[in-house]
Protein backbone atom coordinates (compact mmCIF):
# COMPACT_ATOMS: atom_id res chain seq x y z
CA UNK A 1 0.00 0.00 0.00
CA UNK A 2 1.17 3.56 -1.27
CA UNK A 3 1.87 5.87 1.81
CA UNK A 4 0.80 9.56 0.86
CA UNK A 5 2.73 11.89 1.07
CA UNK A 6 1.39 15.84 0.89
CA UNK A 7 2.55 18.17 -1.65
CA UNK A 8 4.74 20.85 -0.62
CA UNK A 9 3.22 24.31 -1.35
CA UNK A 10 5.08 25.71 -4.73
CA UNK A 11 7.13 29.08 -3.64
CA UNK A 12 4.70 31.92 -4.76
CA UNK A 13 7.16 34.85 -6.89
CA UNK A 14 7.94 37.61 -4.29
CA UNK A 15 6.04 39.74 -6.62
CA UNK A 16 3.32 38.17 -6.21
CA UNK A 17 3.36 38.15 -2.25
CA UNK A 18 3.57 41.80 -2.65
CA UNK A 19 0.90 42.09 -4.71
CA UNK A 20 -1.64 40.35 -2.28
CA UNK A 21 0.20 42.10 0.47
CA UNK A 22 -0.97 45.43 -1.44
CA UNK A 23 -4.19 44.20 -2.29
CA UNK A 24 -4.74 43.39 1.78
CA UNK A 25 -3.37 47.02 2.65
CA UNK A 26 -6.31 48.27 0.48
CA UNK A 27 -8.71 46.40 1.77
CA UNK A 28 -7.67 47.11 5.43
CA UNK A 29 -7.78 50.52 4.30
CA UNK A 30 -11.11 50.66 2.51
CA UNK A 31 -12.82 49.32 5.76
CA UNK A 32 -11.04 52.38 7.70
CA UNK A 33 -12.36 55.54 5.96
CA UNK A 34 -10.85 58.67 7.19
CA UNK A 35 -12.39 60.78 9.94
CA UNK A 36 -14.76 63.31 8.28
CA UNK A 37 -15.51 67.15 9.39
CA UNK A 38 -17.56 69.89 8.78
CA UNK A 39 -16.38 73.25 9.91
CA UNK A 40 -18.37 76.23 10.52
CA UNK A 41 -18.12 79.53 11.67
CA UNK A 42 -20.56 81.29 14.64
CA UNK A 43 -21.49 85.40 15.41
CA UNK A 44 -21.43 86.42 11.82
CA UNK A 45 -20.93 89.20 11.25
CA UNK A 46 -19.20 90.67 14.03
CA UNK A 47 -17.36 88.39 16.74
CA UNK A 48 -14.87 89.46 19.58
CA UNK A 49 -12.51 92.56 20.35
CA UNK A 50 -11.08 94.43 17.02
CA UNK A 51 -7.34 94.28 16.95
CA UNK A 52 -6.14 98.21 15.61
CA UNK A 53 -6.37 98.99 12.09
CA UNK A 54 -8.72 96.02 11.54
CA UNK A 55 -12.02 95.75 10.32
CA UNK A 56 -14.80 93.20 10.41
CA UNK A 57 -14.67 92.69 6.76
CA UNK A 58 -10.87 92.31 6.67
CA UNK A 59 -11.95 89.41 9.00
CA UNK A 60 -14.14 88.02 7.19
CA UNK A 61 -12.33 88.72 4.14
CA UNK A 62 -9.12 86.86 5.64
CA UNK A 63 -11.23 83.47 6.32
CA UNK A 64 -13.11 83.38 2.97
CA UNK A 65 -9.91 83.51 1.04
CA UNK A 66 -8.48 80.56 3.53
CA UNK A 67 -11.24 78.86 3.13
CA UNK A 68 -10.73 79.12 -1.09
CA UNK A 69 -7.28 78.43 -1.02
CA UNK A 70 -7.50 75.02 0.95
CA UNK A 71 -10.46 74.02 -1.75
CA UNK A 72 -12.49 73.71 1.36
CA UNK A 73 -16.55 72.32 1.18
CA UNK A 74 -19.35 75.10 1.39
CA UNK A 75 -19.40 76.58 4.74
CA UNK A 76 -21.75 77.39 6.70
CA UNK A 77 -21.94 80.88 8.56
CA UNK A 78 -24.51 81.16 11.50
CA UNK A 79 -25.34 85.09 11.93
CA UNK A 80 -27.00 87.13 14.62
CA UNK A 81 -28.93 90.40 13.05
CA UNK A 82 -28.32 92.51 15.69
CA UNK A 83 -25.02 93.47 15.23
CA UNK A 84 -26.23 94.43 11.61
CA UNK A 85 -28.79 96.55 13.09
CA UNK A 86 -26.63 97.98 15.24
CA UNK A 87 -24.15 98.77 12.25
CA UNK A 88 -25.17 98.73 8.85
CA UNK A 89 -21.62 98.64 7.47
CA UNK A 90 -21.78 94.90 8.99
CA UNK A 91 -23.99 93.57 6.53
CA UNK A 92 -21.01 93.73 4.32
CA UNK A 93 -19.68 91.40 5.76
CA UNK A 94 -23.00 88.70 4.61
CA UNK A 95 -22.60 90.06 1.14
CA UNK A 96 -19.21 88.99 1.13
CA UNK A 97 -20.26 85.65 2.30
CA UNK A 98 -22.73 85.07 0.09
CA UNK A 99 -20.58 86.40 -2.81
CA UNK A 100 -17.48 83.81 -1.94
CA UNK A 101 -20.52 81.09 -2.36
CA UNK A 102 -20.96 80.70 1.33
CA UNK A 103 -24.15 79.50 2.95
CA UNK A 104 -25.71 81.10 6.32
CA UNK A 105 -27.60 80.03 8.91
CA UNK A 106 -29.61 80.98 12.31
CA UNK A 107 -27.87 82.16 15.21
CA UNK A 108 -30.64 83.69 17.00
CA UNK A 109 -31.32 87.59 16.86
CA UNK A 110 -29.23 88.81 19.78
CA UNK A 111 -27.33 85.43 20.40
CA UNK A 112 -29.34 84.62 24.01
CA UNK A 113 -28.75 81.88 26.06
CA UNK A 114 -31.78 79.67 26.20
CA UNK A 115 -31.52 79.48 30.01
CA UNK A 116 -32.32 82.77 29.91
CA UNK A 117 -35.79 83.23 28.00
CA UNK A 118 -38.91 81.45 28.28
CA UNK A 119 -38.98 79.17 24.84
CA UNK A 120 -41.57 81.76 23.50
CA UNK A 121 -39.44 84.84 23.93
CA UNK A 122 -36.47 82.48 22.35
CA UNK A 123 -38.73 81.17 19.10
CA UNK A 124 -39.18 84.89 18.46
CA UNK A 125 -35.56 85.65 18.34
CA UNK A 126 -35.14 82.93 15.81
CA UNK A 127 -37.99 84.34 14.11
CA UNK A 128 -36.77 87.64 13.86
CA UNK A 129 -33.50 86.83 12.22
CA UNK A 130 -35.47 85.18 9.17
CA UNK A 131 -36.31 88.42 7.23
CA UNK A 132 -31.95 88.65 7.16
CA UNK A 133 -31.31 85.30 6.30
CA UNK A 134 -34.47 85.27 3.21
CA UNK A 135 -32.55 88.88 1.75
CA UNK A 136 -28.97 87.09 1.87
CA UNK A 137 -30.11 83.49 0.66
CA UNK A 138 -32.99 83.64 -1.53
CA UNK A 139 -34.29 80.29 -2.65
CA UNK A 140 -31.09 78.83 -1.19
CA UNK A 141 -31.21 76.50 2.61
CA UNK A 142 -31.48 78.33 5.35
CA UNK A 143 -33.13 76.26 7.96
CA UNK A 144 -30.33 75.36 10.24
CA UNK A 145 -29.96 76.70 13.75
CA UNK A 146 -27.11 77.06 16.35
CA UNK A 147 -27.95 76.92 19.96
CA UNK A 148 -26.29 80.18 21.45
CA UNK A 149 -23.84 78.97 23.56
CA UNK A 150 -24.65 75.60 22.68
CA UNK A 151 -27.73 76.08 25.75
CA UNK A 152 -30.45 74.07 24.16
CA UNK A 153 -32.66 73.80 27.25
CA UNK A 154 -31.91 74.44 31.15
CA UNK A 155 -35.06 72.30 31.59
CA UNK A 156 -36.11 69.53 29.51
CA UNK A 157 -39.51 71.18 29.20
CA UNK A 158 -38.40 74.23 27.51
CA UNK A 159 -36.06 72.36 25.35
CA UNK A 160 -38.39 70.19 24.09
CA UNK A 161 -40.74 73.24 23.40
CA UNK A 162 -37.60 75.04 21.25
CA UNK A 163 -37.40 71.69 19.56
CA UNK A 164 -40.97 71.18 18.35
CA UNK A 165 -40.88 74.94 17.04
CA UNK A 166 -37.80 74.33 15.32
CA UNK A 167 -39.43 71.02 13.25
CA UNK A 168 -42.71 73.08 12.86
CA UNK A 169 -40.89 75.49 11.16
CA UNK A 170 -38.45 73.70 8.83
CA UNK A 171 -34.94 73.71 10.76
CA UNK A 172 -32.31 71.12 11.64
CA UNK A 173 -30.06 71.68 14.11
CA UNK A 174 -26.51 72.36 13.28
CA UNK A 175 -25.20 70.11 16.11
CA UNK A 176 -21.55 70.47 17.56
CA UNK A 177 -19.12 67.56 18.19
CA UNK A 178 -15.52 69.03 17.70
CA UNK A 179 -14.86 72.43 19.97
CA UNK A 180 -12.17 73.90 21.76
CA UNK A 181 -13.46 77.13 22.42
CA UNK A 182 -11.65 78.78 19.53
CA UNK A 183 -12.97 82.19 20.53
CA UNK A 184 -11.09 83.01 23.91
CA UNK A 185 -8.03 83.23 21.79
CA UNK A 186 -9.57 86.41 20.41
CA UNK A 187 -10.04 88.83 22.74
CA UNK A 188 -6.24 88.29 23.88
CA UNK A 189 -4.99 88.92 20.45
CA UNK A 190 -6.68 91.97 19.72
CA UNK A 191 -5.24 93.05 23.18
CA UNK A 192 -1.61 91.65 22.35
CA UNK A 193 -1.88 93.12 18.72
CA UNK A 194 -2.51 96.84 20.15
CA UNK A 195 0.72 96.49 22.62
CA UNK A 196 2.56 94.90 19.53
CA UNK A 197 3.60 92.29 21.69
CA UNK A 198 5.31 89.54 18.98
CA UNK A 199 6.07 87.32 21.32
CA UNK A 200 2.73 87.00 23.39
CA UNK A 201 1.48 86.89 19.90
CA UNK A 202 3.62 83.48 19.58
CA UNK A 203 2.24 82.16 22.64
CA UNK A 204 -1.59 82.59 21.19
CA UNK A 205 -0.60 80.89 18.15
CA UNK A 206 1.30 77.94 19.55
CA UNK A 207 -1.41 77.53 22.59
CA UNK A 208 -3.74 78.29 20.13
CA UNK A 209 -2.81 74.74 17.82
CA UNK A 210 -1.81 72.68 20.90
CA UNK A 211 -5.57 73.16 22.12
CA UNK A 212 -7.02 72.49 18.86
CA UNK A 213 -4.66 68.96 18.44
CA UNK A 214 -5.35 68.06 22.21
CA UNK A 215 -8.95 68.79 21.96
CA UNK A 216 -9.05 65.76 18.72
CA UNK A 217 -7.77 63.38 20.88
CA UNK A 218 -10.82 64.28 23.35
CA UNK A 219 -13.90 64.16 20.83
CA UNK A 220 -11.89 60.93 19.09
CA UNK A 221 -12.08 59.28 22.58
CA UNK A 222 -15.84 60.60 23.50
CA UNK A 223 -17.06 59.28 19.94
CA UNK A 224 -16.04 56.14 20.24
CA UNK A 225 -16.81 55.91 23.61
CA UNK A 226 -20.70 56.77 22.76
CA UNK A 227 -20.80 55.10 19.39
CA UNK A 228 -17.73 52.59 19.22
CA UNK A 229 -16.57 54.97 16.49
CA UNK A 230 -15.85 58.35 14.58
CA UNK A 231 -19.02 60.11 14.16
CA UNK A 232 -18.85 62.76 11.28
CA UNK A 233 -17.38 65.58 13.12
CA UNK A 234 -18.81 69.11 13.12
CA UNK A 235 -16.95 71.94 14.55
CA UNK A 236 -17.44 74.83 15.50
CA UNK A 237 -15.57 78.02 14.63
CA UNK A 238 -15.72 81.82 14.94
CA UNK A 239 -15.70 84.56 12.88
CA UNK A 240 -12.73 86.24 15.17
CA UNK A 241 -9.64 88.10 14.27
CA UNK A 242 -7.30 85.71 15.54
CA UNK A 243 -9.64 82.53 13.99
CA UNK A 244 -9.29 84.55 10.44
CA UNK A 245 -5.28 84.58 11.13
CA UNK A 246 -4.82 81.02 12.63
CA UNK A 247 -7.36 79.53 9.76
CA UNK A 248 -4.81 78.27 6.98
CA UNK A 249 -2.85 76.78 10.34
CA UNK A 250 -5.39 75.33 11.66
CA UNK A 251 -6.44 73.30 8.59
CA UNK A 252 -3.44 72.12 7.63
CA UNK A 253 -3.33 70.58 11.43
CA UNK A 254 -6.71 68.72 10.88
CA UNK A 255 -5.60 67.34 7.32
CA UNK A 256 -2.18 66.18 8.76
CA UNK A 257 -4.27 64.23 11.83
CA UNK A 258 -6.02 62.69 8.64
CA UNK A 259 -9.48 64.69 8.52
CA UNK A 260 -11.23 64.86 5.42
CA UNK A 261 -13.54 68.12 4.96
CA UNK A 262 -17.44 67.68 4.06
CA UNK A 263 -20.08 70.19 4.17
CA UNK A 264 -22.93 70.63 7.25
CA UNK A 265 -25.56 68.81 5.74
CA UNK A 266 -23.21 65.78 4.86
CA UNK A 267 -22.15 65.46 8.15
CA UNK A 268 -25.29 65.61 10.03
CA UNK A 269 -26.65 62.57 7.59
CA UNK A 270 -24.50 60.81 10.30
CA UNK A 271 -27.36 58.43 11.64
CA UNK A 272 -25.91 60.09 15.33
CA UNK A 273 -27.55 63.39 14.79
CA UNK A 274 -30.97 61.50 14.91
CA UNK A 275 -29.96 61.21 18.47
CA UNK A 276 -31.80 63.51 20.90
CA UNK A 277 -30.59 63.48 24.58
CA UNK A 278 -33.50 65.04 26.13
CA UNK A 279 -31.75 66.69 29.08
CA UNK A 280 -33.17 69.78 30.56
CA UNK A 281 -29.00 71.09 31.45
CA UNK A 282 -27.73 74.66 32.00
CA UNK A 283 -24.23 73.55 30.87
CA UNK A 284 -25.60 72.73 27.40
CA UNK A 285 -22.27 71.19 25.40
CA UNK A 286 -21.74 69.71 22.11
CA UNK A 287 -24.02 66.75 21.28
CA UNK A 288 -20.68 64.12 22.37
CA UNK A 289 -21.06 65.46 25.92
CA UNK A 290 -24.65 65.32 26.32
CA UNK A 291 -24.89 61.64 25.34
CA UNK A 292 -22.21 61.14 27.35
CA UNK A 293 -23.91 62.74 30.44
CA UNK A 294 -27.34 60.58 28.91
CA UNK A 295 -25.52 57.25 29.38
CA UNK A 296 -24.11 57.98 31.74
CA UNK A 297 -20.23 57.34 30.94
CA UNK A 298 -17.72 58.37 33.07
CA UNK A 299 -16.01 62.03 32.09
CA UNK A 300 -11.97 62.20 31.76
CA UNK A 301 -9.79 65.73 32.64
CA UNK A 302 -9.06 67.95 30.18
CA UNK A 303 -8.30 71.77 30.48
CA UNK A 304 -7.55 74.83 28.06
CA UNK A 305 -5.04 77.52 29.47
CA UNK A 306 -7.91 79.85 30.30
CA UNK A 307 -6.31 82.01 33.39
CA UNK A 308 -2.86 82.45 30.73
CA UNK A 309 -5.32 83.70 27.83
CA UNK A 310 -7.13 85.96 30.58
CA UNK A 311 -3.70 87.30 31.84
CA UNK A 312 -2.30 88.24 28.57
CA UNK A 313 -1.24 91.82 27.56
CA UNK A 314 -3.51 92.90 30.15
Amino acid sequence: MNEFVPLSPLPVPRFVRCLLLLTALLIASSALPAQQMAITFDDLPAHGELPPNTSRLQIASTILAALKAANMPPTYGFINGSTVAEDPENAAVLKAWRDAGQPLGNHTWSHPSLNDLPAAAFEQEIEQNEPLLKQFMGEQDWHWFRYPFLNEGDTRAKRRDVRAWLTAHGYRIAEVNMDFEDYLWNDPYARCSARKDDVAIKRLHDTYLATADQYIRVFHRLSHMVYGRDVKYVLLLHVGAFDARMLPDLLRLYRHRGFHFISLPEAEKDRAYRDNPDLGDKSGGTLLEQMMEKRHLPFFDYTKPYRELDKMCR
